[in-house]
């Protein structure tokens, strides 16, 4: 590790803090012990995390290049390994157990955040479960998506060849005229082709690989309350379904071609040799990990600011961020979105909720529409506007637990 730069700080000194820019540096703890805290809770993580030697902090900011979402406190008098975000490649060759250790600590994290949300706006979804392939596949033989219920069922039967409902599963794909088993994959080839509307992977699926999308694209989404949800779309380069093999747990949502899609398949057996000789795949791997995370993080804030009028312009501050748009004083940006897909973006359907953006532009002039697009003004007040609506609720909060 002697490439790297070796930093320290006295106890109780902050090394990084939540919501601070330009943040190019994560860090491996060498020595003494480090406080991590974030200002919006995440269930299912210790609010004030004590991290010790091999532990990292700060690669979420470093990698996605966006605002840091934790802050750092020593505790001790501490030494630690500080990597550059231009980096990472070198610290996999010298280290391929660290990095592998980052990815898999991040598909956890990216889990937890997910279930989180999942939880607040879905309330709803339900948690993986192999059991509830079965169920998926109703769902698309009632849509009279023959192709798709022919998949989930025959994955049911694949993975649960006991399971509850086999004998029914069994009659339905009868009833489509289609066989009990899909065609076997050789998991041996890493090039895969799919035909337009051909399934890559069943929500509740036990998973074997990643994907990186070489060509085409791919529709990701999940049902909730009987609907399906659309997710993302992803391009050419997006690599997905990484989750599946890093923390061994089934599919967290459906993957379908839309329209003729190359992949590359990389699996469990192959995924470390792989990290060890193309670094840059478990560069681009850690880089989309921090971004997803960053973002779920701010959904998740978001989720928890009670006031609609505080989630609206909160959510055009992290569209702002996203792009990397510059914040500074008369800083003007077009977030190309109407005043409806916003609310959607927030979760607010009512059309009565309009009323909601037109008070905020009422009183604060420097957001407003223009040829029917939402317009910023001034990103540094757009900017001041958000910190007070998260200093609110993080008041609201630290009141509601004194009671």
């Amino acid at each position: 590790m002697s490439f790297f730069q070796m930093v320290t700080f006295p106890a109780n000194s902050y090394i990084i803090v939540e919501g601070k820019k330009d943040a190019n540096n994560f860090y491996i703890i060498r020595e003494g012990k480090v406080r991590v805290t974030r200002e919006t809770a995440v269930v299912g993580e210790d609010p004030n995390q004590v991290l010790g030697p091999g532990d990292f902090f700060g690669v979420v900011a470093a990698m996605s290049q966006h605002p840091q979402i934790e802050s750092a406190t020593s505790l001790t008098n501490v030494s630690l390994i500080s990597v550059s975000y231009d980096q990472f490649g070198t610290l996999i060759q010298k280290s391929t157990a660290v990095a592998m250790n980052i990815i898999r600590f991040f598909s956890m994290k990216l889990r937890q955040f997910d279930t989180t949300i999942t939880r607040l706006s879905f309330r709803n979804a339900v948690e993986e479960d192999p059991n509830e392939l079965f169920k998926i596949g109703e769902y698309y033989f009632q849509q009279q998506n023959t192709s798709h219920a022919t998949f989930a069922y025959q994955s049911y039967l694949k993975h649960l060849p006991n399971g509850q409902f086999v004998p029914q599963a069994k009659l339905r794909l009868q009833t489509i005229n289609q066989p009990f088993q899909s065609a076997p994959i050789d998991y041996t080839k890493f090039n895969r082709n799919y035909k337009d509307n051909e399934m890559i992977f069943c929500e509740h699926e036990p998973g074997k690989e990643l994907f990186i999308l070489q060509s085409g694209k791919v529709k990701i989404s999940k049902i909730v309350n009987q609907n399906e949800v659309m997710l993302a779309v992803l391009q050419a380069g997006d690599i997905f379904g990484e989750m599946a093999i890093l923390d061994n747990k089934p599919r967290s949502a459906s993957a379908v071609a839309a329209g003729d899609v190359e992949l590359l398949a990389i699996n469990k057996a192959n995924f470390e040799g792989m990290v060890k000789a193309q670094p840059q795949l478990a560069t681009r791997l850690i880089t989309l990990l921090s971004e997803r995370i960053w973002i779920a993080y701010k959904q998740l804030a978001n989720l928890l600011l009670k006031d609609p009028q505080g989630r609206i312009v909160d959510t055009l501050m992290t569209l702002a961020e996203k792009n990397r748009i510059k914040v500074a004083p008369k800083q003007a940006y077009n977030f190309e979105i109407g005043t409806k897909d916003l609310l959607k973006m927030v979760g607010l359907t009512d059309p009565k909720d309009e009323l909601i953006i037109s008070d905020i532009m009422k009183n604060n002039k420097f957001i407003r529409m223009d040829m029917g697009k939402i317009v910023c003004s001034d990103m540094a007040e757009l900017e001041k506007l958000v910190q007070f609506y998260h200093k609110k609720a993080n008041m609201e909060n630290k009141l509601k637990k004194l009671k």
